[in-house]
């Protein structure tokens, strides 16, 4: 027995997909803007994840996904994954909303292996695939709900395949109509999980279920769950339900926690009268005992010393978008990542190879040593809390060759705002983020030391803000981009990260 705490990742792990093959769980989740994209996690019990993979090094190549057109792909890229395992293969598919295709990804190794990639066009909007004996369907929409046939190795539509309007779900009193479908084919019945959210009473996020015996319907469906664990109202739900090898069922959810993103959760599911029942008494519970095997717990954020034999970084580095491979290095100068400037930018929202993790709930903190000397006029290099409504700690070079410490925020206009500006003549310099998410406080604090021991803090607060212009959880990055002329590097090392019980600065 073990116990399960929700949320089982304190972390922004949205959209998830659960399978189980054999003794072990695989999750995948969107991934939006970082890459490499669709991260694969694996469990041997639904609490502890570890990464081991991902889908793709990069989805497009081209100016939005390159960072290079003053937009980005913020809030589009890979959304809401479906998993599946037939027949020895994995199958991942997913839509992207600002290349209007639908991408299906296989391999025969999840957790070593290369995909092999089929582009369909046209959207399929939070897609299920459904493996229905020797037929591929994959069933998508926001309230008006379709299917599509696909052939048998999902690579395309199939021609003389279904592809139809399935249903229409609730629209009256609903803000939200249903979408996130996962879908399955269970003794004798096929269940279709979606969310929705209504505009009357509680008027949050929930999780229903479509169930009928024949795949084309007509469907029965209830509410399943419509609780927020305490939290602020933010109902538990999206997502699928896995079973144990010993015949248990669980639901794999996520729950909206602010500025940390969207967190899973894992919830007990029974049955009755062939309909699923998730949690207990209409409540999803924060703990419970599982009878699943105990697992260590792997760090899905880590410390690097940047101490690498091959020009690779571990698993837990995402650059936001694509990044430009020949601007950084962590064996140029052994045992230090260097970031070089390229294309300038106008801010770090739009700088290339900004290098970052996610963030923890409910308190984290991230430091590092920067090395100064490679910098130019024009440039400016630090650590980020990342995402739209950022805030940043480093070093900028001004026209004279000055080196001064600051701290910036994203200003109304959208470029960087200094908060606080202070003459600096070491050439290294340690930085440092406090990230507070009890309580929903979501601050982040910044600071800056000559030695790594004492700290002063720089700027104000920032009050962080989850917004739908990202659609992701807040960040920690690594950064250096230039205003003016390229040619200068940053050196990066002793990236310490510490995940917080509780916030103390």
């Amino acid at each position: 027995m073990i116990m399960i705490t929700n949320p089982v990742l304190w972390a922004d792990v949205p959209d998830v997909s659960v399978i189980r093959v054999e003794n072990v769980y695989y999750m995948v989740s969107t991934s939006m803007h970082s890459m490499p994209g669709c991260p694969i996690m694996k469990s041997k019990n639904l609490m502890n994840w570890e990464i081991v993979n991902y889908v793709f090094e990069t989805l497009e190549d081209n100016d939005a996904h390159n960072l290079l057109d003053g937009k980005g792909i913020y809030g589009q890229g890979s959304w809401a994954a479906s998993l599946r395992f037939h027949k020895g293969m994995f199958y991942i598919c997913f839509s992207c909303n600002d290349m209007n295709r639908f991408y299906v990804y296989r391999t025969a190794d999840i957790e070593r292996g290369s995909w092999k990639r089929s582009v369909i066009e046209g959207l399929h909007h939070d897609p299920a695939l459904l493996f229905d004996d020797d037929r591929v369907f994959v069933i998508y929409g926001n309230g008006h709900i379709r299917i599509t046939e696909l052939t048998a190795d999902a690579a395309a539509i199939k021609p003389d395949g279904v592809h139809q309007p399935l249903f229409e779900t609730e629209l009256e009193g609903i803000a939200l109509r249903c979408e996130g479908c996962h879908a399955y084919r269970l003794e004798g019945y096929y269940y279709l999980f979606f969310i929705d959210w209504p505009s009357m009473g509680l008027r949050r996020r929930r999780q229903l279920v479509y169930r009928s015996r024949e795949l084309l319907g007509p469907y029965d469906h209830r509410v399943l769950i419509e609780d927020d664990m305490g939290y602020h109202n933010y109902g538990v739900a999206q997502g699928g339900i896995v079973d144990s090898e010993t015949g248990e069922w669980y639901a794999v959810l996520f729950q909206d926690r602010d500025a940390v993103g969207r967190v899973p959760c894992v919830l007990p599911v029974s049955w009755a009268n062939n309909w699923p029942v998730i949690g207990v008494n209409d409540k999803a519970l924060v703990s419970f005992e599982a009878p699943l095997p105990p697992s260590e717990q792997k760090p899905l954020v880590i410390s690097d010393g940047f101490d690498y034999s091959d020009n690779l970084l571990a698993l837990n580095w995402q650059w936001n978008h694509n990044p430009d491979n020949s601007k950084w290095s962590v064996i140029e100068r052994q045992g230090w990542l260097r970031l070089k400037t390229g294309h300038p930018a106008s801010s770090v929202e739009y700088a290339r190879n900004t290098l970052t993790q996610r963030t923890e709930g409910p308190a984290c903190s991230g430091s590092l040593l920067l090395d100064t000397k490679g910098m130019k006029p024009g440039d400016h290099a630090g650590l980020v809390a990342f995402a739209s409504q950022f805030g940043t700690v480093g070093v900028q070079v001004d026209e004279r060759g000055e080196h001064r410490v600051v701290m910036t925020v994203k200003g109304e206009d959208g470029n960087e705002i200094i908060t606080e500006s202070l003459s600096y003549g070491e050439s290294r310099i340690y930085l440092k983020i406090d990230f507070n998410f009890e309580d929903s406080v979501d601050e982040a604090y910044f600071y800056y030391s000559t030695d790594g021991e004492d700290w002063d803090s720089l700027g104000h607060a920032l009050q962080m803000k989850y917004t739908l212009h990202h659609f992701m959880g807040y960040r920690i990055g690594l950064f250096n981009y230039t205003v003016k002329g390229i040619g200068g590097y940053a050196d990066f090392d002793d990236f310490l990260y510490i995940k917080k019980e509780r916030f103390s600065n």
